[in-house]
């Protein structure tokens, strides 16, 4: 098919009509072209999620890649990283294949799998991460997140094996011993709520002792989720060495404190927990100084009984690919942090570059997939699950007011989402499911 995106405002503020053919853009379009105008909104190439949880298979209770993708494009994504702890546990060349024709088959948005860093995520054994790479689904990215890969001869045995063929370890950077019944941030409120806390040193001193591993064996190092002040500053001392570490923030982390847990509402506990204010400050300016790479959802969708329950007994995680764009926006482009040339580079261009996927270098280029996001940045709505396409509804969002709203989705140059209506799966190209 053939489409015409009218008048567009690109991120760097200059206005042109964006012309695709064949999923690619071309130079001009044709008389048959379907017209979408967009006139007084922002095209930004389509996002790019390095962290995703899509449960499929074995949690679809929760989500699966349908629906998890549909999420996404609603959300402005054409390209999402599917973590792999599932059930099986991505730790195998069929399952991560399983994973990526899931994705082919809805055509919502590109699914690439993450695979295990280590069997069934137990942190015992190295998984099959030469036969994933090799696999059909050419996996270049390797994490065991929700679980932290603490015995350190595993974490330098896996960085060596991935840098044979460039690929790299997302480390979700918790030490167990220290985080045993964690329920929330460390400090005088998880004191005076009575809930077992989880220093921010846990997450910091994995990520010191990672990162001179990394540079030990000369691998790439990606940081998960980072929360805390402190591991923005090793972060930034690795990267002034040239240690080759990236590193990304959640959207939740950008605007959200420990605060939020004062009325034990479970849809505040996540993992990393909400963090202090200086935390949130300190994240946002690392983002903005390029120490914090990238921004990821981390979206982490739970079925309602495990969310609506004690705290202590509650699920950690948040979705959140239907509202990063606006919680972006407001953290740090509404508060001047941030331009959208930077917001496209940090929710499109790097995530895609750490995860090896082709296709987002060189956004809008004649030639290049076509992949856009067209936004109207000055709309406001209040944030509900009407505005939520996956299978769980436990957004930390519900009933805020957010800026922003996702117009258009072009993924390959087919739209997944019109005039903020996402389409249905025979529009958008998908087999009958």
């Amino acid at each position: 098919m053939s489409l015409l995106v009218r008048g567009a405002t690109l991120p760097d503020g200059s206005r042109r009509d964006l012309s695709i053919a064949d999923g690619r853009f071309v130079e001009s379009s044709d008389a048959s072209a379907t017209v979408i105008d967009a006139d007084g909104l922002l095209a930004l190439p389509g996002l790019v999620d390095l962290h995703t949880h899509l449960r499929e298979p074995g949690f679809e209770q929760s989500e699966t890649v349908l629906t998890g993708s549909r999420a996404a494009a609603a959300g402005g994504y054409t390209a999402v990283f599917a973590m792999a702890n599932t059930s099986p546990v991505q730790d195998t060349a069929g399952v991560v294949e399983q994973v990526q024709s899931l994705g082919e088959r809805h055509g919502y948005v590109t699914v690439r799998p993450i695979g295990a860093v280590t069997v069934g995520l137990a942190g015992e054994r190295l998984a099959e991460i030469g036969a994933m790479a090799q696999s059909r689904a050419r996996v270049r990215v390797f994490s065991d997140d929700g679980h932290c890969v603490h015995d350190p001869l595993l974490m330098r045995r896996a960085l060596e094996y991935v840098t044979t063929f460039g690929g790299v370890v997302a480390q979700h950077a918790q030490e167990p011993r220290l985080t045993i019944g964690a329920q929330l941030n460390e400090g005088a409120l998880s004191s005076e709520l009575g809930l077992a806390g989880w220093p921010a040193v846990a997450e910091e001193s994995i990520i010191a002792r990672d990162v001179l591993l990394a540079q030990h064996v000369g691998a790439r190092l990606h940081v998960c989720h980072v929360s805390t002040a402190g591991s923005v500053e090793v972060i930034r001392w690795a990267k002034a060495r040239g240690i080759r570490v990236t590193a990304e923030v959640t959207p939740h982390h950008l605007l959200l404190t420990e605060e939020l847990a004062r009325g034990y509402d479970s849809r505040f506990k996540v993992n990393p927990p909400l963090r202090r204010d200086e935390d949130v400050v300190a994240l946002r300016e690392a983002l903005a100084d390029g120490t914090i790479d990238i921004v990821a959802t981390d979206h982490a969708p739970h079925p309602v009984e495990a969310k609506e329950c004690a705290w202590d007994e509650a699920a950690n995680g948040m979705v959140g690919l239907e509202s990063a764009l606006s919680v972006v926006q407001a953290a740090v482009v509404d508060t001047g942090l941030l331009e959208w040339s930077d917001v496209a580079r940090v929710m499109s261009s790097t995530p895609a570059a750490i995860g090896l996927l082709a296709g987002y270098d060189s956004p809008f280029s004649v030639g290049s997939p076509a992949h856009v996001t067209l936004v109207d940045p000055t709309a406001h709505r209040s944030f509900s699950t009407a505005d939520l396409h996956g299978k769980s509804v436990n957004s930390p969002y519900l009933g805020r007011d957010l800026p922003g709203r996702v117009i258009a989705t072009v993924h390959e140059g087919r739209p997944t989402v019109l005039d903020g209506v996402l389409l249905a799966p025979e529009q958008v190209g998908a087999d009958r499911v």
